[in-house]
């Protein structure tokens, strides 16, 4: 006899619970789960048949459609995943932007690294909400434009920050910094060479909502770098790297620096100023990114593609105007966004030859990363320490740090709800599962004390407001009042002196004038200086008569608030007393209305009975 196919019990995600870090199980250092979102494409056609429906703000239910594998020996009719937050197929791109990846740019600009990556089959929208379209910007535009936003005024001139190739930067003085200015201008033609073959419909330039961040440090200087870098076959490539047609990339070996941070040696950076700047960039980095054709999407991507914003701060000196020369003091934080490619079966896409090659290393560094996650969840959850396998594949070799407290980490399912797509969504549907579990280490960025007076910026532009003024007015011919006081000095240094000589007397006359010019000159001073203090304790004898006189105001109003108060507290009993009366005095009223009526009744039936005994 065939077996019914009962539904199972929904599952439902296992409570998660402060973990501590592997490594860190001594330290009571806070953490916070890596924030997995789901976010669902609408159907290709109207005709197409869902597996998956919307049930809450985070929950989404998966059904396997009769086409799927394994369908009639299954039991499993429904399950459901719970995310940090479910996006609908009629979710703007703004909504995603500024629950997801804006406190990622706003933990950038205190100087947090973070990390995000969208992840999915191929043709679930990853790439569109990455990078948009013509019409809908994605995230990372977006990020830039809230990035440049805020940084406007606190910009610093380019090439004072340089990068040294091993992950840092130094700061150059001002005229090093001119001087690579000028030798720039001599590529602009290079450059609009490269401009030229810009395509304008990779990243949008369309109008989006205005979005200026939190946390910005004013007595500090700002400068953005970009990288860009494609992980393709197990190799890194850089895509900003300056080559002739003939030459291909080169792969890049990933390192560490000597803080231990994980980049790729030799990597281009390049510095931009403007938000049309670093998508040219970015556009010029997409046109050497390898895409592919599949029977599941025209142009697949065939690589991982790591955009990473690097934001390099300094404070500024004394005077409100250089950075600070001092490479100690620079902070460096970055934000990552991942666009990882798309994992599928082999046998739905029909792969051949190298196509097939390149989706078995893709599929290969996907499951890595998903093992490196599970192991790191066991050892959180179980106390133990097993290696975790970073350097299986150079996706998660770079993000090691991250993993390891360096950052926030967020990603973003992306999801077809295609009833034919429905095996390769339940493997991704359980791969975000696990990620939630796994908690990451919140750092604590350390920035150097440099002692510096906070508000140097505002007080230098303050100052030199004031003087233009007083140069503007001085040059119209109007008076300029400003008490300076007396100049504190005795006057000019003692001439040379030779008393061996016919002219001792002479020169010993000169002398006694000259020091009974400075005892009245410092007599004149001490006077003004008594005649300062004076005056200063004067106004500061004043300003604590009008201290003492405010606070003994304050001390009168405090008690008349005081008894008001009181007094409407005996108020407010009097009325609870009245209150009561008069509930009192309701009763009884009743009572005797009560009374009444039954009266009235009695009266109207002693009435009845005589009327009664009149009439017989």
């Amino acid at each position: 006899m065939k077996t019914m196919r009962q539904k199972t019990p929904i599952k439902v995600l296992p409570k998660i619970t402060p973990l501590q870090s592997r490594g860190n199980s001594g330290n009571n250092l806070q953490s916070d789960p890596v924030h997995v979102y789901c976010r669902v494409r609408p159907l290709p056609c109207e005709s197409d048949l869902s597996c998956l429906r919307v049930t809450a703000h985070n929950t989404v239910v998966l059904t396997p459609p009769e086409i799927a594998i394994n369908y009639k020996i299954t039991a499993l009719k429904e399950t459901q995943y719970i995310f940090k937050h479910v996006y609908e197929a009629s979710s703007s791109q703004h909504e995603v932007y500024s629950s997801v990846a804006q406190p990622l740019v706003e933990g950038l600009v205190r100087g947090r690294n973070g990390l995000l990556f969208t992840y999915g089959v191929t043709g679930s929208g990853k790439t569109y909400t990455m990078t948009g379209d013509i019409n809908h910007r994605g995230i990372m535009p977006r990020c830039l434009d809230a990035l440049f936003r805020t940084i406007a005024d606190f910009q610093a001139k380019k090439f004072v920050f340089k990068p040294d190739r091993l992950n840092g930067f130094d700061i150059l003085s001002e005229a090093d910094a001119m001087l690579e200015r000028q030798a720039e201008m001599h590529s602009k033609l290079n450059k609009a060479k490269r401009n030229k073959d810009i395509d304008p419909e990779i990243a949008s330039k369309a109008s989006v909502e205005p979005s200026e961040l939190n946390g910005i440090d004013e007595d500090n200087i700002y400068s953005v770098f970009i990288t860009y870098v494609e992980v393709y076959n197990n190799s890194v490539y850089d895509l900003l790297e300056e080559t002739t047609i003939q030459k291909t990339l080169q792969s890049k070996m990933v390192r560490e620096d000597a803080c231990r941070n994980m980049f790729v040696h030799g990597v281009t950076e390049v510095e931009v100023k403007t938000m049309d700047e670093a998508l040219e960039v970015f556009q010029f980095g997409q046109k050497r990114k390898r895409v592919g054709h599949t029977i599941l999407n025209a142009e697949s991507s065939r690589s991982h593609s790591v955009f990473t914003i690097r934001l390099v701060q300094a404070p500024i000196d004394k005077h409100g105007e250089h950075a600070v020369q001092d490479r100690n003091a620079v902070t460096i934080s970055q934000l990552s966004l991942v666009d990882l490619a798309g994992s599928e079966r082999t046998s739905r896409t029909g792969n051949t030859g190298q196509r097939l090659r390149e989706a078995g290393n893709i599929n290969n560094s996907l499951m890595t990363l998903r093992t490196c996650l599970e192991i790191l969840r066991e050892n959180q959850m179980t106390g133990s320490s097993k290696k975790v396998p970073y350097r299986d594949s150079k996706i998660t070799h770079l993000f090691k740090n991250y993993f390891d407290g360096e950052g926030q980490v967020r990603m973003i399912v992306c999801v077809n709800p295609r009833a034919e797509d429905y095996d390769e969504t339940a493997q991704v549907m359980k791969f975000a599962e696990m990620t939630q579990d796994v908690q990451i280490t919140r750092p604590t960025p350390v920035k150097v004390d440099m002692g510096l007076t906070p508000g140097r910026r505002k007080a230098n532009q303050l100052f030199k407001m004031a003087m233009n003024d007083i140069e503007k007015r001085h040059h119209e011919g109007g008076k300029i009042d400003v008490d300076l006081g007396l100049v504190y000095s005795l006057g000019p240094n003692f001439p040379e002196l030779k008393m061996n000589g016919p002219e001792a007397q002479e020169i010993t006359k000169e002398l006694i004038k000259l020091l009974e010019m400075r005892i009245a000159k410092r007599r004149s001073l001490c006077d003004d200086y008594d005649a300062r203090q004076d005056r200063f304790r004067m106004n500061l004898l004043k300003i604590e008569k009008e201290n003492v006189a405010l606070k003994a105001e304050n001390a009168s109003i405090k008690g008349v608030l005081s008894q008001n108060r009181q007094k409407i507290k005996a108020m407010e009993n009097k009325i609870v007393i009245y209150e009561s009366s008069i509930d009192d005095l309701n009763r009884r009223n009743r009572t005797l209305e009560e009374r009444v009526r039954d009266l009235q009744t009695h009266l109207n039936q002693k009435t009845q009975m005589l009327n009664q005994k009149e009439i017989e």
